[in-house]
């Protein structure tokens, strides 16, 4: 490959960047969404209002391509209802569920460790070895958790425990890790808009059982807005750029820009929600980000 040719692909290749970077912005004020969210509209109604409105919207775009292309996508179906229940129902529910006892500030820090799970996926179904990196970035992103919940004072995890939501939050990250991983490796053969839209129709499905269990499913001036940001920007067009970069980088190179949620969060929970960054906050958030960092690092200079 000559040397333009080598240049023009590196150019493209960094042009891809620009889908997951705008995904990231738009699920980071999600997170702080999500908080608002919390009292204003239940979880699961939020949860399945969300998901029902993004296929509505799809439906009229997206519906007769599905159905012509039926034959392929019924090859693919188990896959992509594990899809959807990875990205739509788990993901999500879990965060709008955690939302009710942490800040969004809470929420943004661990969506940042979603890249080391990741890795640590991948090094599962993939059965590749660990690096180092891996090792001592997985060691720190741990420390940095743990002072995190324990809100500087890890002594207290001896007595209390972790608590509710944040275990849900680690779930909630370790399913969107296992859902970029299982996206890249299973490359199905299907265009993007398809994609996504029959793992909506699937998350739809799977969330219609506790919707309908729900008793405040009502819908108002407060939480109306709230539905719509979730329903289009983070349901439909974060995800829809997520997948573009997933299957044109990879999992691994994606999932780097989650780092950056952190930090979006924060600005726009500071601007938005006027809540205080705790020094915890700073103390547990730099050394999971670093530890992130630092296993994404070694891991490249390794290879």
């Amino acid at each position: 490959m000559s040397a333009r040719a080598k240049d023009l692909e590196l150019k493209i290749k960094n042009m891809y960047i620009i889908y997951p970077l705008l995904a990231v912005i738009i699920w980071s004020a999600n997170a702080v969404v999500s908080k608002m969210a919390a009292g204003v509209i239940d979880p699961a109604a939020i949860s399945f209002y969300r998901w029902f409105l993004a296929l509505v919207i799809l439906t009229p775009f997206v519906f007769m391509s599905v159905i012509r292309n039926w034959p392929t996508i019924r090859k693919y179906w188990w896959k992509l209802m594990t899809l959807g229940l990875l990205g739509m129902v788990l993901f999500q529910s879990l965060a709008y569920y955690s939302a009710q006892s942490v800040s969004a500030v809470f929420i943004g820090i661990f969506s940042s460790v979603i890249p080391l799970l990741t890795v640590l996926i991948s090094i599962i179904i993939l059965r590749t070895a660990p690096t180092l990196g891996v090792v001592l970035g997985s060691i720190l992103s741990l420390v940095g958790l743990v002072w995190l919940v324990s809100a500087g004072d890890p002594t207290q995890l001896l007595h209390q425990g972790v608590g509710s939501g944040e275990f849900m939050l680690l779930c909630a990250s370790a399913s969107y890790a296992l859902y970029g991983v299982l996206i890249a490796h299973w490359a199905i053969k299907l265009p993007c808009w398809q994609l996504l839209y029959m793992q909506i129709v699937f998350g739809v499905l799977l969330l219609l059982p506790n919707f309908l269990l729900t008793t405040d499913i009502k819908l108002n001036t407060q939480n109306i807005p709230l539905v719509l940001y979730a329903a289009i920007p983070a349901s439909i067009i974060a995800p829809y750029l997520w997948i573009l970069g997933v299957t044109r980088l990879g999992a691994n190179i994606t999932a780097v820009l989650m780092n950056l949620t952190p930090v979006f969060t924060a600005i726009i929970v500071i601007s938005f929600l006027n809540e205080k960054l705790m020094t915890y906050h700073l103390i547990g958030g730099s050394l999971t980000l670093a530890g992130v960092v630092l296993a994404q690092y070694l891991s490249k200079s390794s290879q």
